[in-house]
């Protein structure tokens, strides 16, 4: 910050009366000065000023081409940027007082000197090569003074802009914070490589929470600068929630939970929704893994549906589609919009949309498993087996339980269709769902509240569960639950009896393994075989499938001999040949009695669903 200091004028006016701006101290305080009549009236806005045209004239090239006639008394200057207080010291300026060019005015300033046109051609050391010094020693090398000084250029425009002031700050400020960025990565290693135990404090994001005072145009400038840079996106991240939060401070976004007699005025519904598309525009590019987190996506989606901005609605549904493994309950509960025709509480077809993003990513996943597992079939079989411990299976177990929850909690509106409740549950995989007993939860709870429905809309409701997927505690409550098919009931009865029927013969095999012996087997050993055993029937199943594949192949070349005009005995031989590896086939299966005994029951089940998808 600092002291702009004219030098001392000593020149007269052409005419009678002599004029010095030395001639006492109270020049520098007093305003306008009074010792001698003031020959030229200057209007700037609502204020007008009695001043003297030689000063204004010696450093104004604007004012100098307004008074070439000397019987003008008075002039006019309705458009000089910052108003009636940038001329004000402008002309301080002129008269040689001391004036300080400061973060707050030399935006205002600079613009004003432009408008004046006071320059280097009408007067040594003028006002514009002063606030230019300034901005270049001051402003431009610091991010938090650029950013100050382009908050106070939001009013100067369209002058700021003619005269590169907006462009030059905002490159600045991209500049300087990826400088910071890179500053603060070197440090990072230099404390890694020396040893020290404490990382130093370099919050890269300070100055993003400044940029909440721009406009939304100046804003997005900033940031798109600052992502051309190659900021990381982690801090773009905060600085977009940072700036989303300060902006849209005060206005409400209708709550069916909320009182209905708050309603979002026009006004502000309209600023609403051109934040929230600026917003969705400046977020970084997303892959599976995002720096934005789901909480604030999820806000996003429901200002969106608030506000009836359809072009970024898609676009967050993608967003939240990618990590929905990472969302919560309260994420994913988003309120329907009231001035639409749908009545209900919440808005399944847009959830509908995100889990089926999230399941179409699972599908291309399997297919690449897919493409491997062909290319590795002549290679080592155990690279076929599933790992049902990996971050893809965990992700889409978290997801199912959410979906269950979710299903829960929208069962209680009055006004949901049984057909869209049966299309968010039925829309998950059949593998995703290891245990059935939140989704019976979600249907015991819509049965509750929907008692009036249709008997086969009741049936197609619980056939959504599987019974074999039940805890002993939700087989023993269905099978008194009322408000449940007797279909239903009678398939919760069988499946327990089969569960029990199996614990008690795997329980005596168990005691007669554990004490045939000299001594008794630890339960670690005992779990680590088990381990091995279901390892080795994996293998088996999956050499199975393969042996099943080559039989098909074997089918058709059997089929095209038949057709053949002259079977005779070369047929025979080789019919038979068929039936021998059939017959080995068959054989495996009899060492299997569990996957037979599975087989038959699953025959004399009455109520068997279809399965949407196969496990096997």
């Amino acid at each position: 910050m600092g002291l702009v200091t004219v030098g001392e004028l000593k020149p007269t006016f052409t005419g009678k009366r002599g004029f010095r701006l030395n001639s006492s101290i109270r020049h520098a305080s007093e305003w306008p000065i009074s010792d001698v009549s003031s020959d030229l009236t200057v209007q700037v806005g609502s204020s007008s000023f009695c001043l003297h045209k030689f000063p204004l004239v010696s450093r104004s090239g604007k004012i100098r081409k307004l008074l070439t006639d000397s019987k003008t008394f008075s002039i006019s200057l309705p458009s000089v940027p910052g108003g009636a207080e940038a001329f004000e010291l402008a002309a301080k300026f002129c008269y040689g007082i001391n004036i300080e060019i400061n973060l707050l005015n030399v935006a205002k300033l600079r613009c004003a000197s432009h408008y004046l046109e006071m320059t280097e051609e009408f007067s040594e050391e003028n006002l514009a090569i002063k606030t230019e010094h300034f901005f270049k020693e001051t402003i431009l090398p610091s991010i938090s003074n650029s950013i100050l000084a382009l908050h106070h250029c939001e009013a100067l425009v369209p002058v700021s802009e003619d005269l590169n002031l907006v462009n030059r700050l905002v490159i600045a400020i991209a500049n300087n914070a990826c400088k910071e960025q890179l500053t603060s990565g070197l440090l990072k290693l230099d404390y890694t490589f020396s040893g020290a135990n404490i990382e130093p404090e370099t919050p890269l994001d300070w100055w993003g929470k400044s940029l909440a005072v721009l406009n939304l145009d100046f804003f997005q400038r900033v940031v798109s600068a600052v992502k051309s840079k190659g900021l990381r996106q982690d801090v773009i991240s905060k600085i977009l929630i940072s700036y989303t939060n300060k902006s849209l401070q005060g206005l409400i976004i209708r709550d069916p939970k909320l009182d209905k007699e708050r309603v979002i005025d026009l006004e502000s519904k309209k600023k609403q929704r051109m934040i929230v598309e600026t917003i969705v525009r400046l977020l970084p590019t997303q892959g599976r893994r995002s720096s934005v987190p789901m909480a604030f996506l999820s806000s996003l989606l429901k200002m969106v549906i608030a506000t009836s901005s359809g072009p970024c609605r898609s676009e967050l549904e993608r967003r939240i589609g990618l990590q929905l493994d990472q969302a919560i309950l309260e994420d994913v509960l988003i309120p329907t919009n009231l001035n639409g025709n749908n009545n209900t509480m919440y808005d399944t077809d847009s959830i509908l949309r995100i889990f089926s993003i999230f399941l179409n990513l699972d599908e291309e996943d399997d297919d690449e498993e897919q493409d491997q597992h062909h290319r590795n079939r002549f290679g080592d079989e155990t690279e076929m087996i599933y790992d049902f411990d990996s971050p893809k299976q965990s992700s889409i177990l978290k997801v199912s339980k959410l979906m269950d929850n979710y299903l829960a909690e929208i069962a209680l509106d009055p006004n949901l269709t049984t057909s869209k409740f049966i299309a968010l549950a039925e829309l998950l995989p059949d593998h995703a769902r290891i245990i059935s007993d939140g989704l019976y939860r979600a249907v015991d709870i819509y049965l509750k509240v929907h008692p009036n429905i249709k008997d086969s809309e009741r049936y197609r409701l619980c056939k959504t569960i599987d019974s074999q997927k039940l805890s002993q505690e939700a087989c023993s409550h269905a099978a008194q639950n009322e408000r449940l098919p007797v279909q239903m009931a009678v398939q919760v009865l069988y499946f327990e009896q089969i569960r029990l029927r199996n614990a008690m013969s795997s329980s005596i095999g168990s005691t007669q393994f554990l004490f045939s012996g000299s001594g008794a087997i630890s339960p670690r050993d005992n779990y680590a075989s088990v381990r091995r055993e279901n390892r080795e029937l994996k293998l088996e199943v999956a050499r199975m499938r393969m042996r099943l594949t080559d039989l098909e192949k074997d089918h058709i070349s059997i089929k095209q001999e038949l057709v053949k005009s002259n079977p005779g005995t070369k047929l025979f031989k080789s019919f038979a040949k068929k039936i021998s590896k059939l017959n080995s086939l068959f054989s495996f299966s009899s060492l299997k009695p569990s996957l037979s005994a599975k087989a038959s029951t699953d025959s004399r089940f009455l109520f068997q669903r279809k399965r949407r998808h196969s496990v096997s």
